[in-house]
């Protein structure tokens, strides 16, 4: 792709995220979420592969129908009660259909079955955006209007996501589908405790941004996208694949990591709020995305199977880690000791 118009898509991107989490009126908002999907299509489109042209035509048509949703909802807010403001979502009926507005825009159960498709037919870095960057408008209207939404719902579905993420992620090949049912399965953790502490949402998406980035980024650089070629990729780049294996424990939310922080507040909040069997439940669906963790670190770096006499070694490469990578996969890891500071800042 040429690079103007490369560099004209991503400050398109970049315009398109900040008018919608900076604006207070809908059309504003709409507006944002609209020159969004309208950036990211030619990126994902732009290898010319019938894989790619379909998964943009599927991101294209849920996308547009989710902000079809998001514009009836407003104006059905209007109508009844005369507010264009995004705080000001108090019609019932309204808050019901943006939060299946803002769950398909999102990827959640029900409305997930598009994500995984459209993230296997992207380019990675195609893909890290979508995991990341994308998911960034659709959040920040959530937590706008999150002391509206109907929590009945949203934990209903956030289990829902954290099942289906988990189950469906252990018997995937390709890395980027299981970094998808990861994502899903991490909105849910997500939307289950949007109603009660907002801020405790943002800091789980932020800390969900910074090690989906580190392990996106990681693949990119050893040229990585199933499992099999990861099985012998450990010869690439030997010390970018062990903080891979950590990177991933922390993604699944292992202590002392930092994945394990937003779980461990998370269920200290649900127990706050007397949901003490909720957060059981979802603490056991979260050992479903545990097992293909494990299975990835596995396959990255702890040993190698049998059947690999077949595959070519890979090169050792002398190309040196990026800083991102770097700085990412250090962020990824050892922010736990900051915890004691959570409480002051949310």
């Amino acid at each position: 792709m040429n690079p103007q118009a490369k560099l004209m898509f991503a400050l398109s991107l970049l315009l398109g995220t900040t008018i919608t989490i900076t604006s207070n009126h809908w059309i504003m908002a709409w507006a944002g979420l609209e020159i969004n999907t309208l950036s990211i299509l030619p990126l994902i489109a732009k290898s010319h592969h019938p894989r790619a042209i379909e998964a943009a035509t599927k991101y294209f048509m849920t996308q547009a129908t989710a902000s079809a949703l998001v514009l009836f909802s407003s104006m059905t807010n209007a109508w009844h009660t005369g507010q264009w403001d995004i705080t000001q979502m108090t019609h019932t009926t309204s808050c019901l259909i943006l939060t299946s507005a803002i769950a398909m825009k999102l990827g959640m159960v029900p409305f997930h079955f598009w994500f995984p498709e459209v993230l296997q037919g992207s380019p990675i870095i195609t893909g890290l955006i979508l995991s990341t960057i994308m998911k960034l408008p659709p959040i920040a209207l959530l937590y706008m209007t999150s002391h509206s939404l109907n929590p009945t719902l949203l934990t209903l579905m956030a289990i829902m996501s954290a099942a289906l993420g988990g189950w469906m992620g252990l018997n995937q090949t390709q890395i980027r589908k299981i970094l998808a049912f990861s994502s899903i399965s991490h909105l849910g953790w997500m939307a289950i405790i949007i109603p009660f502490s907002p801020k405790l949402t943002m800091l789980n998406f932020y800390l969900y941004v910074l090690m989906t980035s580190a392990i996106f980024l990681t693949m990119n650089t050893v040229k990585v996208l199933k499992l099999s070629t990861l099985m012998t990729s450990w010869t690439k780049a030997p010390a970018l694949n062990t903080m891979l294996l950590l990177t991933l424990l922390s993604l699944a939310g292992l202590p002392p990591l930092t994945g394990f922080l937003p779980k461990w507040l998370i269920i200290q909040e649900l127990t706050k709020q007397n949901m003490a069997p909720t957060a059981i439940i979802i603490s056991l669906l979260s050992l479903l995305g545990l097992f293909f963790y494990l299975r990835l670190a596995y396959c990255a770096t702890i040993t190698l199977p049998p059947h690999t006499t077949n595959h070519m070694k890979q090169w050792h490469t002398h190309k040196p880690t990026s800083t991102l990578i770097a700085i990412s996969i250090v962020m990824s890891i050892m922010l736990l000791p900051i915890s004691p500071m959570i409480p002051t800042i949310l």
